[in-house]
Parts: structure tokens; C-alpha cells; sequence
């Protein structure tokens, strides 16, 4: 067995992993997954069902709690994972309802 998984498997049964998996500060992210795999699974749903205020405030608070997740001590990478990922994915959702929207808006234009 290598040095390397022996001490993962160490750590993995430790009482400090024990500690921080029963910590808010694993399951607060962990929950909050949610949101960002919600958000992956609508990008191939119809852009109309988009709605561009809420898509914007998803933006703005993945922005602020990805600065908040490197803010406090100890540093919690989790979350910031997790709203890397959502920030991606609401930004692709914004593009998506911008695209949709401008063409829609052209397409009802009359031509002159």
C-alpha cells in the first residue's frame, strides 16, 4: 500500500475528518450544491423558462460568496467550489437568456 493512500485512509478515519464532516462548514456547501447542478441541468431547457432577474442575482451572490468562502478562517474551499461552479453555470444560463431575448426582440422588429 502506498505512503500516499495509507495517509488519505488515515485522515478519511481520523476524528479530525470526522469533526469537520460534522461541521457546517462541510454540509453548508455540501447542501448548497444543489443550486449549481440545478442550474447545469436547465442549460438544455427552453431559454424561455429562464428568468433574467433571478439569473442575475445568482450571478451577483455566487460573486459574493466565493470572496466570502476566501474571507473567513479557515479558508473553505468547498464553498468556494461550489460557487465557482454555480457562477459558471448562471452565467452560461445569463448568456443563454440575453441570446434569446436580443433575437427575440429582433425577430418582432418590423423590417423597413
Amino acid at each position: 500500500m502506498s505512503t500516499g493512500f495509507k495517509g488519505f485512509t488515515d485522515f478519511l478515519f481520523s476524528k479530525r475528518a470526522l469533526k469537520y464532516v460534522c461541521s457546517t462548514h462541510f454540509w453548508g456547501p455540501v447542501s448548497n450544491f444543489g443550486i449549481p447542478v440545478a442550474a447545469i441541468l436547465d442549460l438544455k431547457k427552453d431559454p424561455d423558462l429562464i428568468s433574467g432577474p433571478m439569473t442575475g442575482s445568482l450571478i451577483v451572490y455566487s460573486l459574493v460568496f466565493m470572496r466570502y468562502s476566501l474571507a473567513v478562517t479557515p479558508k473553505n474551499y468547498l464553498l468556494f467550489g461550489c460557487h465557482f461552479v454555480n457562477e459558471a453555470a448562471q452565467i452560461g444560463q445569463g448568456l443563454r437568456w440575453l441570446s434569446h431575448n436580443v433575437t427575440k426582440s429582433k425577430e418582432i422588429e418590423p423590417s423597413t
